[in-house]
């Protein structure tokens, strides 16, 4: 049996386009569903708040996230109450820069 390291990015491990983006994407699902799950909301009570049906809340915490753009997936945090900024910086190497999502506690 062979086995491969991953690049830290399943999408781009699959090569599919716009890996980082879906990356990023996920990541901020990952924290909305966290979010409601620490609420204890249901599902139908997460979609009254985020403006959603609750199949739509449904499809999306199973990752069917491709149609939300990270704007509107940066809506939905903000519904639930979160302060969302966001920071440019200079890169810490000489790579080409890189999104990332950093929760403060």
């Amino acid at each position: 049996m062979r086995i491969e390291r991953g690049s830290g990015n399943v999408f781009a491990d699959l090569g599919l386009p716009d890996a980082d983006t879906h990356l990023l994407k996920a990541d901020l699902v990952r924290r909305i569903d966290g979010i409601i799950r620490q609420r204890r909301l249901t599902q139908a009570q997460a979609a009254e708040l985020l403006g959603l049906s609750q199949p739509d809340v449904s499809r999306l915490l199973r990752g069917n996230f491709r149609d939300y753009s990270m704007e509107r997936l940066l809506r939905l945090l903000t519904a639930l109450g979160r302060d969302v900024e966001i920071v440019i910086r200079n890169p810490r190497s000489k790579r080409q820069g890189k999104l990332s999502v950093e929760a403060a506690e």
